[in-house]
C-alpha cells in the first residue's frame, strides 16, 4: 500500500507522535509511508525512519488555507495513494474538499482519526468525514455518536494509543541519567516524590497538584512535588499564578517546576507516584499509560481515556474529579501501599495501535 497521513506539522505532540509511529509501522510491513505537514523538528526522524516527507502550508487556522484545496488535489493525483489519513480538522477540510472532488472510482480511501474532544460544531464534523473514523478511546467514540448523530457507528473504530512496554533492564533510569538528576535536584533527597507532567495550562489540573502537596505537608508527610511541562507565552499569566500559590501555601522547598523536559520516562521511573489531574477529560491520556508501563503508580481524575486505562490496570488509582481530600486519601493509600499493574494490558501497546491501524488501510484496499 501506499500511505499518506495528512496533519498540521511535525514538531511535539501526540498526534505527531502517532503519525510517527505509524509511519515507522507501515515502512517495516514493506508498504510506502508518505506525511504531508508544514514541516518541524520531528521531520528528520521521519525520514531516518524510512518515510516521505512533503511540505505543505496546511496548518494556518484561516480561510486562506483553502487556496491549499486545488495544490493538495494535484498532489494527491500525483502520488496515487491508496489511502488518505486525515489527523487533524485544518489539513482535515484542505483534504476533503480536495478528495471529494476526484473520480471515486479512483481516488484514496479516507480514514480520519478524532484525537480529542473538539469543539462540537460544523469545524469539527469534517473530522467524522472518514470511510472509517478512528477513535483513540471509547470516550472520544461515545462522544462522536452523541455529537455527530449522522456517523453510521459500523465506521467507528476504537484504537487506542499504544506505547512500548520496556524490557525488565528498562524499567530503571540509566546510572548516569541518575546521577544527573541527583545532582541537579537535590531537595527531593529524602521524599516521597508526587509527578505531574503535562503542559501548563489551567485545565491540567497544577493548582489541584499543588493543594494536594500543601495538605499532605499539613499532615506530616515529607513530600516533593515536581511539575514537569513547557509554558507556552500566552500561558505565562497562569505561570504566574501557580508560583503566588505556592508562596502562599510556603511551598518554595516544596514544589520543583521542571519546565519542558524530553527524559520524562525517566523522571517517571524515580518518582514515587505519577499523577494526572486534568480537570477536563483527557481523550486518551499517554502520561498515565507511559508511567504505568514503567510500573509506576498512578493515581488520576476518573473520567476520560485515562479513567478506561485505570478501569483496566489500576482501578484504584482513580478518584472523583476534584475531590481534593479523596485525592490526599488515594495518594496516601499508594505511597503507603503501592499499586502497580503487573502488566501492559495489550489493548493499550504500540504493537496493538499499529496492527490495528494497518489493518483498518487493509479493510478499506481489499
Amino acid at each position: 500500500m501506499k500511505v499518506v497521513q495528512i496533519l498540521p506539522e511535525l514538531n511535539a505532540g501526540g498526534v505527531e507522535r502517532g503519525t510517527l509511529e505509524i509511519a515507522a509501522a507501515l515502512v517495516s510491513a514493506g508498504h510506502e509511508s508518505i506525511v504531508v505537514s508544514n514541516g518541524g523538528r520531528l521531520v528528520e526522524e521521519l525520514e531516518q525512519a524510512g518515510s516521505k516527507h512533503i511540505t505543505m502550508p496546511v496548518h494556518r487556522k484561516s480561510l486562506s488555507s483553502l487556496a491549499q484545496v486545488k495544490p493538495m488535489r494535484r498532489l494527491l493525483a500525483e502520488l496515487g495513494p491508496d489511502i488518505l489519513h486525515i489527523r487533524s480538522r485544518v489539513p482535515g477540510w484542505i483534504t476533503w474538499l480536495a478528495w471529494r472532488k476526484m473520480d471515486p472510482a479512483t481516488r484514496p480511501k479516507l480514514v480520519s482519526t478524532v484525537h480529542g474532544f473538539y469543539s462540537t460544531n460544523f469545524y469539527s464534523a469534517v473530522m467524522t468525514k472518514g470511510e472509517r473514523v478512528i477513535a483513540v478511546s471509547k470516550s472520544i467514540r461515545d462522544y462522536i455518536l452523541k455529537y455527530y448523530p449522522k456517523t453510521d457507528a459500523s465506521i467507528i473504530r476504537v484504537i487506542h494509543r499504544g506505547v512500548e512496554p520496556p524490557e525488565a533492564d528498562g524499567l530503571q533510569p540509566e546510572p548516569q541519567w541518575l546521577a544527573t538528576w541527583r545532582k541537579e535536584q537535590p531537595q527531593i533527597e529524602g521524599k516521597q516524590v508526587l509527578l505531574l507532567p503535562g503542559r501548563i495550562t489551567r485545565w491540567k489540573g497544577q493548582r489541584d497538584f499543588i493543594r494536594l502537596v500543601a495538605e499532605l505537608k499539613k499532615q506530616g508527610r515529607k513530600i516533593h512535588g515536581l511539575i514537569a511541562g513547557e509554558t507556552h507565552p500566552k500561558k505565562q499569566k497562569f505561570m504566574d499564578e501557580l508560583r503566588e500559590l505556592v508562596a502562599s501555601l510556603d511551598l518554595y522547598d516544596d514544589i520543583t517546576f521542571l519546565g519542558h523536559r524530553s527524559d520524562v520516562r525517566s523522571i517517571m521511573q524515580v518518582s514515587d507516584i505519577v499523577l494526572s489531574l486534568s480537570l477536563d477529560p483527557e481523550a486518551f491520556g499517554r502520561v498515565s499509560l507511559e508511567a504505568m508501563a514503567v510500573k509506576r503508580p498512578v493515581v488520576a481524575y476518573d473520567h476520560g481515556g485515562v479513567a478506561e486505562q485505570l478501569a483496566v490496570m489500576l482501578p484504584g488509582g482513580r478518584v472523583p474529579v476534584g475531590d481534593i481530600m479523596q485525592l490526599v486519601t488515594t495518594v496516601k493509600r499508594m505511597i503507603d501501599e503501592p499499586e502497580t499493574p503487573s502488566v501492559l494490558a495489550p489493548e493499550f501497546t504500540l504493537d496493538a495501535m499499529c496492527n490495528s491501524t494497518l489493518n483498518i488501510y487493509q479493510e478499506l484496499t481489499s
